[in-house]
């Protein structure tokens, strides 16, 4: 059994990924023009000769996923048969949900089904049609439902097992114990852990800048504050001051807390939009665009550039994948952090299917709402898109309501405290991944990715705005992908090395809520 970790840093992991993200931000402080150019050239390269592994490792993801869940592995314990989950259901939804994607959701709810609204995917329909706005709830589906949380989930699920099972250090490298023997225990395995905390590090960054362009056009907005580098770089600063704060409370204190506030606030916000709103064409919406999502899920998880819209599907169905896997190694150390005395099924049935339910409502409001707004009047929202950006689409919608200044800062406070918590965990986990995998790192240590993080959003808003944010993600995404599918391929080995030593698992024990034994 492992010793419980110690809380010093581990120099091996540390000191490479310090010195990679503070030489990226260095790069980006004294030769943008540089970064941008060899940046863009990058990505470019990686869209044209791996872009078709992002789409069929994601569809893999979510396809395995699922048949763990409902095999016979789907009753195994994240932890030894008499643990019991450390935060209860609501909480641990709460954290899970808020952290994996609460900035995203607030930035893209109206502005992604408008953008499929005024430019269908793969010329699928007719633009500004009703056909062109079910092809665009139906793909907002695809981007936020099933496929990133499959993601998280074997990110997290391969985490957990050999944290909570094993008693291995909550670290990726661990999950590779395996495959790889005690040599997670040296370069390989560190390498492992910087390719983590880097991924970390620039999804949360993508993450940072978008809420803070969104912050950014709420004040415009509202009170004609303009809108520019600087200020945005001013909400980062004070933003990433105040998530430090929280992140030094610990989870249980800091991010528990915050993930529940805001997600009451945000369920307000959502009656608010459903009631006041076009309520009836919200609940048809729901209802038509699911059966059209379920309906189409395979052909939509295989299409590739090969004969469809190559430029569409890197900017939007590639970046979205790459986003999530830069999140994944963060989301999933954070989600097997609250997931301990789980079930395989019990957690994957929990990652999987109770945000992307949350999602689809969340979507079917906000772009449903807008959708109503554009197909009846007054419209607008694809021009003010067009013109002043995605960040000012919720505003643009909220405006068209009662309440319009309120709602707004209302919608303005949702988005920083998504920053807090998002930003809060990624420190904390960063710090974890850095300190052999400690639960409890050292408090500068956490200061200091926070740091690093907010320092790299500054860097990438200067470089190229929210093209510069999805440029960042898939490229660090590229290499944490073979990551990812060889955590996959751990995990199965594990668990038929699981079966092999302890013989076939027939059902749960109703003392110790583990698993009975059958003797071969």
């Amino acid at each position: 059994m492992q010793t419980t970790p110690e809380r010093g840093i581990n120099t091996g992991v540390f000191w490479p990924a310090i010195a990679i993200a503070g030489g990226f931000v260095m790069w980006g402080v004294f030769a943008p023009d540089s970064l941008a150019a060899i940046a863009t050239a990058t990505l470019n390269w990686i869209i044209r000769v791996f872009g078709w592994s992002f789409v069929i490792s994601t569809a893999f993801f979510l396809a395995f996923a699922l048949f763990l869940a409902f095999s016979r592995f789907g009753r195994i314990k994240l932890g030894h048969d008499d643990e019991k989950p450390e935060f209860s259901t609501r909480s641990w939804v709460c954290m899970m949900f808020s952290v994996g994607m609460g900035i995203g959701l607030m930035f893209w709810g109206v502005a992604e089904p408008i953008s499929h609204f005024g430019t269908p995917p793969h010329g699928l329909a007719e633009p500004q049609t009703r056909d062109a706005a079910l092809v665009a709830m139906q793909y907002a589906y695809f981007h936020w439902a099933l496929h990133p949380w499959a993601i998280y989930a074997m990110a997290g699920l391969a985490m957990a097992y050999f944290s909570y099972r094993r008693d291995l250090p909550t670290l990726v490298s661990s999950a590779f114990h395996p495959l790889l023997g005690d040599r997670v225990h040296g370069p390989i395995g560190r390498t492992i852990d910087v390719l983590a905390i880097i991924a970390t590090l620039f999804g949360t960054a993508t993450s940072l800048g978008l809420g803070a362009q969104q912050i950014n056009s709420g004040m415009n907005y509202l009170w004609q504050t303009g809108e520019s580098p600087s200020i945005a770089l001013g909400i980062i600063a004070v933003l990433s001051v105040l998530f430090i704060l929280s992140a030094v409370s610990g989870v249980g204190k800091g991010v528990q807390f915050l993930s529940n506030m805001n997600m009451v606030v945000a369920v307000l916000l959502l009656l608010f939009l459903a009631l006041l709103g076009p309520t009836v064409f919200i609940l048809d919406t729901l209802i038509e665009s699911l059966g059209y999502y379920f309906g189409d899920l395979v052909s939509m998880s295989f299409r590739t550039s090969a004969f469809s819209d190559s430029k569409w599907l890197a900017s939007w169905t590639i970046f979205y994948w790459a986003w999530w896997i830069s999140w994944a190694p963060f989301v999933g150390v954070f989600i097997a952090r609250i997931s301990r005395g789980r079930t395989i099924r019990e957690f994957v049935v929990g990652v999987l299917m109770i945000p992307s339910a949350v999602t689809f409502v969340w979507f079917t409001v906000m772009g449903g709402s807008a959708l109503f707004s554009e197909l009846s009047g007054p419209g607008g929202l694809v021009e003010a898109i067009a013109q002043q950006g995605a960040p000012v689409s919720l505003f643009a919608l909220l405006e068209q309501y009662p309440l319009a200044g309120l709602t707004s800062v209302v919608a303005m406070f949702l988005v920083a405290i998504f920053f807090v918590s998002g930003a809060d965990a990624a420190s904390v986990v960063m710090g974890m991944l850095s300190c052999h995998g400690t639960t409890h790192p050292r408090a500068g240590i956490v200061v200091l990715w926070g740091l690093l993080a907010g320092a790299s959003a500054s860097v990438l808003l200067v470089m190229g705005g929210l093209d510069g944010l999805q440029t960042a993600s898939i490229i660090v995404a590229a290499p944490f992908l073979v990551v990812m599918v060889g955590l996959c391929g751990s995990l199965w080995k594990g668990l038929l090395d699981d079966i092999e030593v302890h013989g076939h698992f027939e059902e749960i024990d109703p003392h110790t809520g583990g698993l009975k034994e059958r003797p071969r």
